[in-house]
């Protein structure tokens, strides 16, 4: 157990848990008691006593304040006196600190211990087997049946249309929609790499100037996602609809795939455990596919973002692409402050792009990463608001 994990933990065995007005909120240093088989020889430092300590992450407010029975003190903190929990009989662990996080120095050395150490669980998942199973069943759920997928040019997107496309060739049709608030030159990107060099059979649809009609004037951004997010899904239908009903990919469409990845399901509350607490809901969990009549194909929900990137590796798309930083749904819409007009979208659009030109080629020298690729996220922001400099004898703006 986890954080909450370790505190529910010990409420259901018999412990208690109570809320404190000393929070841990960051940066700790976690002593290791008891010598427990999932701690044990793992130390960031030790202290003048020889006492091993772990530097870790914390997040909480509540804590353990008694230990169920049959368990024993395992970590504890000056602010947490239990910060770890083990009963070792049952195999039974909790921590209050995050293991998962990479501000725990040692947490994926924990992390493994107890999955491959103590479940004695097995490293044999492979990409290429899991590749071949899920070629294997797009073919069953599909069989001859036409695909529709709405394809962003984002990883999750382009990922999917990749195994698909290698699972049913062209059976499956791609549905581009260029709103007029992708980055510079993204419209090209994905027409050359999916219809010229992977051969996928993509639709580009080119609705810009409608998009940028119905946001003219707008400047409040919750509204402008709104009529982003009431364009796209028109757009999509209307093109997704001459599909169904003309045929015009190998048979007419019977299926919508989507890009959908496991965090995405485990937000939506809609895990196949069936028991995933719903966060939020997300755009790609449900609707659209009854809207449109059509069955639901998601072959990326049981991967996480890493795998979801190794798997587009293995397919062939280029390095570039399947790490390439988050971009929102609704585009440059949301990176520029208030109205959203052509000429703020052309002028951010040219900024970022030498903005992420830079962070490419620049090269942090102790790692030899670029910054582009050190950074999880980099953008440029359109301000609606003029500089001042000086030309001359006179102010410029």
């Amino acid at each position: 157990g986890i954080c909450y994990g370790m505190q529910t933990m010990a409420q259901q065995l018999g412990g208690q848990v109570q809320g404190s007005a000393q929070r841990e909120f960051g940066y700790a240093e976690v002593r290791a008691r008891g010598h427990s088989a999932l701690l044990s020889e793992l130390a960031d430092f030790h202290t003048p006593e020889g006492h091993g300590m772990l530097k870790v992450w914390m997040s909480h407010g509540d804590k353990v304040t008694a230990l169920p029975p049959g368990f024993k003190l395992m970590a504890s903190t000056d602010a947490c006196p239990i910060a770890g929990m083990a009963d070792e009989a049952r195999h039974f662990y909790g921590v209050q600190f995050h293991p998962e996080v990479t501000h725990t120095v040692q947490g994926r050395a924990l992390l493994e211990r107890f999955v491959l150490g103590i479940c004695a669980a097995r490293a044999d998942w492979v990409m290429r087997e899991h590749i071949e199973e899920a070629v294997q069943r797009v073919r069953a759920q599909v069989g001859d049946e036409g695909v529709i997928l709405g394809l962003s040019g984002g990883v999750d997107s382009s990922v999917a249309a990749a195994l698909i496309q290698r699972a049913i060739g062209n059976q499956l049709t791609c549905v581009f929609v260029d709103h007029g608030l992708l980055r510079l030159h993204e419209g090209d990107q994905v027409m050359e790499m999916f219809a010229e060099r992977l051969h996928v059979q993509v639709l580009r649809v080119d609705a810009s100037a409608l998009f940028l009609r119905e946001l003219a004037g707008v400047a409040d951004p919750e509204q402008k996602r709104k009529i982003i997010g009431r364009l796209f899904v028109e757009v999509f239908k209307a093109e997704a609809a001459k599909l169904t009903a003309s045929g015009t990919s190998k048979t007419s469409a019977k299926w919508l795939a989507q890009g959908t990845i496991y965090p995405d399901v485990i937000e939506s509350g809609a895990a196949r455990s069936k028991k995933a607490v719903s966060i939020k809901s997300h755009h790609n969990v449900g609707g659209l596919p009854e809207q449109l009549g059509l069955k639901l194909l998601e072959p990326l929900r049981d991967l996480f973002k890493d795998e979801v990137r190794e798997l587009g590796l293995a397919l062939g798309l280029p390095h570039a692409m399947v790490y390439r930083h988050p971009f929102p749904g609704p585009g440059l819409g949301v990176r520029i402050l208030g109205e959203v007009r052509p000429e703020y979208a052309d002028l951010l659009r040219r900024a970022d792009a030498i903005f992420i030109e830079e962070l490419r080629s620049t090269i942090e020298p102790h790692s030899g990463k670029s910054w582009y690729e050190l950074t999880s996220q980099a953008f440029a922001v359109f301000v609606p608001v003029k500089g001042v400099g000086v030309m001359g004898d006179g102010r410029e703006y």
